[in-house]
């Protein structure tokens, strides 16, 4: 997922988001169905990518099983991957503490300051 990102913040930002949360790529039903891999056509390399308005659109239809912490996290990266709107204060204020973390690292990255992402994710300020 990282290779396929390379280079757009908000493509990186969402997906440290769904890599730092932890929780749906360990799920093999959201890899099956939301997971794409194909090869890079330079090298062949495998590059995967997430379907973000279809896992949205199973959010919203309730055919994702999860809390809601975990579809917000899901909302979170769809919006910074691909523009889907989300409700921050809704999203936000679903979420523990260190996944905030992980949320506002993300947007600090997408805003393209990934330096500012890690200070603020490894505790150096």
């Amino acid at each position: 997922m990282r290779a396929g990102a390379a280079g757009l913040y908000c493509a990186v930002a969402a997906v440290e988001l769904l890599i730092g949360h932890e929780r749906w790529l360990h799920r093999d039903d959201f890899v099956a169905a939301f997971v794409e891999v194909v090869p890079a056509l330079g090298d062949g390399t495998p590059l995967a990518f997430v379907d973000w308005p279809r896992v949205v659109a199973q959010l919203g239809r309730g055919r994702l099983a999860c809390s809601g912490g975990e579809g917000q996290v899901l909302r979170l990266c769809a919006s910074l991957a691909e523009g889907v709107p989300v409700d921050l204060a809704e999203a936000l204020t679903s979420l523990d503490a260190p996944t905030v973390t992980l949320a506002a690292c993300a947007m600090l990255h997408a805003g393209g300051c990934p330096g500012a992402a890690h200070v603020l994710r490894n505790g150096d300020a």
